[in-house]
């Protein structure tokens, strides 16, 4: 068996945090682990989260796994093999002012898309380079695998500073289209193979072979969309409605099916219309999952241990386990991951940061290389990835102007003036 190891969790105190040890100690005969340190400069947050994992880890019968908690990068970090970071540079308060200050002039406000995500972008920058940093320092041969947002501003940002480095940076959004979308009309989504491309947040799928049916399912699954919207319950309001919106997408553009996350640049008006500018995702997630972690907190610290614990996390937590396991044990596993272009979409600029399948082992990422994009995909990720190359100079040169430009070219902003 492989020795075990060390995790560290950057952001630890996130709501996500104990669907990312869950899926640890499921994994744990790919993945075997003898310690965890949850790392956050929230020391609440992260007292907070150590009553639930040390409940969680007893309960599911892992008491020898060691739990450190902790505000210092040296006792978080040194010796480490994996840090998984989700950190959330401002946290949910600044998350909620990214959201409600371009509402307040009539612009898309949401967490990483629009104004709210470009400022975002900047206070994660800074975030995210301390942590590399920190990782570099005291355990230079572990591998990063980065959920922190906005992820294509971040890998632009991190590819500057550390070319070299071992980190991979991943989203789950594609994963939790496809799981939705299966389970709404009755697929299994570990059967697919999609053949996916464009920029975090903001890209296509092109096609989804389903090995057990043997063929490309893609046109029945649009065709199926564009008949019965997604419904399923299981779903917040907030996130039922963005399905919905997927089918309205597919009336317009039936070619691709598109991530859902396009709403935002394609049809703002319609997005800004089921838009409650004074309650928005930010106060959802405040009252919602941050607000029942809390209360599993209190009730773990007045003694309670029976039926306590109770999360919803998706496949979240399986997803970045999965591609640390694909290192670990040199799996080759496909994912869909954010990686340096270099040729994988071979008309489109070769120095962007893309969103494409690739292939993950022990010596790290491996993109597939795809057929040249059509001209309406290839120009609407060349205006994004310009403005998000502006908001990363900005940052390292400090400047204003470019910062100004780059605000003023994202694609959900209709004037400069605003």
């Amino acid at each position: 068996m492989t020795d075990k190891k060390v995790i560290a969790i950057a952001g630890g105190g996130s709501t996500y945090t104990p669907g990312i040890i869950t899926a640890l100690l499921d994994h744990n005969d790919r993945l075997p682990i003898r310690e965890v340190r949850l790392y956050d400069i929230d020391a609440v947050r992260n007292e907070n989260m150590r009553l639930i994992i040390d409940l969680l880890l007893k309960q599911k019968g892992f008491d020898e796994v060691q739990l450190i908690v902790t505000e210092n990068p040296e006792v978080a970090f040194t010796g480490v093999d994996f840090v998984f970071s989700q950190i959330r540079v401002g946290g949910l308060k600044m998350r909620e002012l990214d959201e409600k200050i371009p509402l307040k002039y009539g612009l898309i406000g949401q967490e990483t898309c629009g104004l709210g995500g470009f400022s975002y972008g900047l206070r994660s920058i800074k975030g995210l380079l301390e942590v590399v940093e920190f990782v570099q320092m005291y355990a230079p041969d572990a591998w990063i695998l980065n959920y922190t947002n906005p992820e294509s501003l971040i890998t632009e940002a991190i590819n500057r500073k550390y070319p070299n480095i071992n980190m991979i940076n991943v989203c789950d959004m594609t994963i939790s289209i496809e799981e939705t979308i299966a389970h709404n009309y009755g697929y299994n989504h570990k059967d697919w193979v999609p053949v996916y491309y464009g920029l975090n947040h903001f890209g296509w799928y092109k096609e989804i072979y389903d090995k057990s049916l043997k063929r490309d399912i893609m046109p029945e699954i649009i065709e199926k969309m564009l008949g019965q919207e997604i419904e399923n319950e299981d779903l917040e309001a907030s996130w039922q409605q963005t399905f919905k919106n997927m089918s309205k997408m597919l009336r317009h553009f039936p070619d691709y099916l598109p991530n859902n996350y396009f709403e935002y640049y394609l049809f703002p008006d319609m997005v800004l219309e089921h838009t409650d500018k004074n309650y928005t995702r930010a106060n959802m997630v405040m009252d919602g999952r941050e607000a029942r972690n809390t209360r599993m907190a209190e009730r773990i610290r007045n003694g309670e241990t029976e039926g306590v614990l109770k999360f919803d996390f998706g496949e979240h937590g399986n997803y970045i386990v999965d591609i640390a396991t694909s290192i670990l044990n040199d799996e080759h596993r496909r994912f869909m991951l954010i990686v340096p272009n270099r040729g994988a979409i071979p008309n489109f600029r070769s120095d962007a940061v893309v969103e494409v399948p690739a292939y993950v082992g022990a010596t790290g990422v491996e993109p597939i290389a795809l057929d040249p994009i059509d001209d309406f995909h290839k120009g609407l990720m060349e205006v994004q990835v310009a403005a998000e190359k502006l908001l990363v100079d900005a940052y390292f040169e400090k400047s204003y102007l470019k910062a100004l430009k780059a605000f003023t070219l994202n694609q959900t902003v209709p004037s400069a003036s605003l």
